[in-house]
């Protein structure tokens, strides 16, 4: 329940901190002393989006802060998901506005972005303000009334999950047939594309080998003069580089006996021997295995040049890349060839999920049309009283096609009379039927769904006398079971029910206009009650009304 609110510089408020109480409470006060203002506020606590122009002019910073106790409210998973500190006693929420436009919330001193704070928000306050009436004309708040009051969360969600995969199969079963139809149409172009690659026999690696062997071809007669040099500096008749390194280690070999460091010298020169002649032996052989064969290096370019057009003609620049893009052909003509098998298998997928999904959504109908009965009686109970002794109210449920709340329609049907035949509500139903018939809801959801905070803004549009009071009755009920309801009111027989009563005022000052809210005493509601009946000019009559209204003995 909201235990404290605390607003500087919004709108006309200049300051205003005021404790709230648990059960029936009543905001009153005249028309433009405000009220609107404070519920404003308590929209951007609860997500709403925020204006510079709501501050308060002149004001440097816009501060708006609530203290809830939600300790009976199991809102713990909540703040462990999102990592914030969970203060179930003093849960404070805060929102920071500054004139240039900046926007900043917190939730227990912890940073919280927009989204969450409305996902929080919901879970704290329901504000009903009278555009809310404007609900019953749509089809998905009803459906998610019978929802609500059929308690089928689980079941819901089971049939999302079924009726998500579906959708998705779906999709893919459209894709494979417009990528089957499209496939078609290129089906002989895809086969000439995968004929060519195919016909050329590529292998991976060969275009940097037939590029080497055709370097090597072409520069011929270059590499057999290189290698003659050397083998004639190898093994030239007139100081060949062999033979003179051999006569130097024998020469060092015969001076062993008397010096002795000749022999380590002379065992090195054999071993630079035997490999220079390792490496001599090497440069004859590849003299001789250079034979230049003017047709082969035709071959060889003409093969290069055939792999350098397919590198172009598909416009990649490997070998891999044109092999990989074979590879690509043959599995697109082999999904052409196979397209009908896999177009069978995903057609019977979909069927069995299609399946699935009726079941599921049969077993949603069946509770929401258990849950309607159980409505269409509580409803009729609860709006008599409300002066409306010849009231039908019922719930027509029809089945459509699959979507994504399942199958069924919902219609609230409605007549105040047995002479009328029922009709959706929000065609045959007044501003004051319509306003009791969400009161009913508000208070049957009420008591389904664990919210700490209801506030109704004007409900009570449209009613007096005895309904008024049955309204408040009625809401003063919903206050009394473990929840807090506020009701912004211009009623005297519904503030004087209230177990708790606000006034919002308006000053005029030199500075300007302000507004302001106090929680009235016993004394206070008996002159503001009063004050109500009769106008400005409070009479005997009036107070003595009141008195009656707020059951206060002489």
């Amino acid at each position: 329940m909201l235990k404290h609110l605390y607003i500087k510089n919004f709108a006309l408020i200049d300051k205003l901190d005021i404790d709230f109480q648990s059960g029936f409470s009543v905001i009153t006060g005249e028309t433009g002393a405000g009220k609107s203002i404070i519920l404003g506020a308590i929209g951007l606590l609860l997500g709403q989006r925020a204006d510079s122009k709501a501050m308060k002019q002149g004001a440097d910073k816009c501060v708006i802060e609530a203290h809830f106790d939600l300790s009976r409210y199991e809102l713990e998973a909540f703040f462990a998901q999102n990592e914030i500190d969970y203060e179930p006693a003093d849960t404070i929420v805060r929102r920071e506005l500054t004139a240039a436009g900046k926007s900043r919330a917190f939730i227990n001193d912890t940073p919280a972005p927009l989204t969450l704070l409305k996902e929080l928000g919901e879970r704290l306050v329901d504000v009903h303000s009278q555009h809310q009436n404007l609900l019953l004309n749509k089809q998905d708040f009803q459906l998610s009334v019978v929802d609500i009051l059929a308690a089928n969360g689980q079941q819901l969600a089971d049939y999302q999950a079924a009726f998500t995969h579906y959708q998705t199969t779906e999709k893919k079963l459209e894709a494979l047939k417009a990528e089957m139809a499209q496939s078609q149409q290129n089906a002989d172009f895809l086969q000439y594309q995968y004929g060519e690659l195919s016909a050329a026999r590529l292998q991976d690696g060969e275009q940097e080998e037939l590029e080497q062997k055709s370097d090597t071809m072409t520069h011929s007669e270059d590499i057999k003069s290189a290698l003659y040099e050397a083998e004639t500096a190898f093994s030239g008749e007139e100081r060949g580089i062999l033979s003179s390194l051999k006569q130097a280690t024998a020469a060092l070999h015969g001076i062993e006996r008397v010096l002795p460091d000749a022999a380590e010298l002379a065992g090195r020169m054999d071993s630079a021997y035997i490999e220079l002649k390792d490496v001599a032996g090497e440069v004859s052989h590849q003299l001789e295995s250079i034979d230049f064969d003017p047709a082969e290096l035709d071959a060889v370019n003409a093969r290069l040049d055939n792999i350098y057009n397919l590198q172009k003609k598909y416009r990649v620049d490997t070998v891999g890349k044109l092999l990989a893009l074979q590879d690509d052909l043959r599995q697109k003509l082999d999904s052409i060839e196979n397209g009908d098998e896999a177009l069978a298998g995903l057609e019977e997928e979909l069927k069995t999920l299609k399946a699935e999904c009726q079941k599921k959504a049969d077993v949603l109908s069946k509770l929401r049309e258990k849950a309607a009965r159980h409505i269409e009686q509580e409803m009729q109970r609860r709006l008599v009283p409300l002066g409306m002794p010849h009231v039908r109210f019922a719930i027509a449920i029809t089945q459509e096609a699959l979507s994504r709340n399942g199958q069924d329609h919902v219609s609230f049907l409605f007549s105040a009379n047995t002479s009328t035949p029922m009709q959706p509500v929000s065609q045959v139903a007044s501003g004051g039927e319509i306003a009791r018939v969400m009161l009913s809801l508000k208070a049957m959801i009420s008591g389904a769904v664990k919210l700490p905070t209801i506030i109704f803004d004007e409900i009570d549009t449209g009613v007096s006398g005895r309904v008024a009071e049955q309204m408040a009755q009625l809401m003063r009920e919903m206050g009394d079971r473990e929840r807090q309801v506020i009701s912004i009111t211009h009623l005297p027989q519904i503030a004087a029910l209230g177990t708790t009563h606000y006034k919002v005022y308006k000053d005029e000052t030199a500075q300007g206009t302000t507004s302001h809210m106090q929680q009235l005493t016993p004394a206070e509601r008996v002159s503001e009650i009063a004050q109500m009946l009769s106008g400005s000019d409070v009479s005997e009559a009036a107070i003595e009304n009141a008195r009656q209204l707020l059951k206060i003995e002489n």
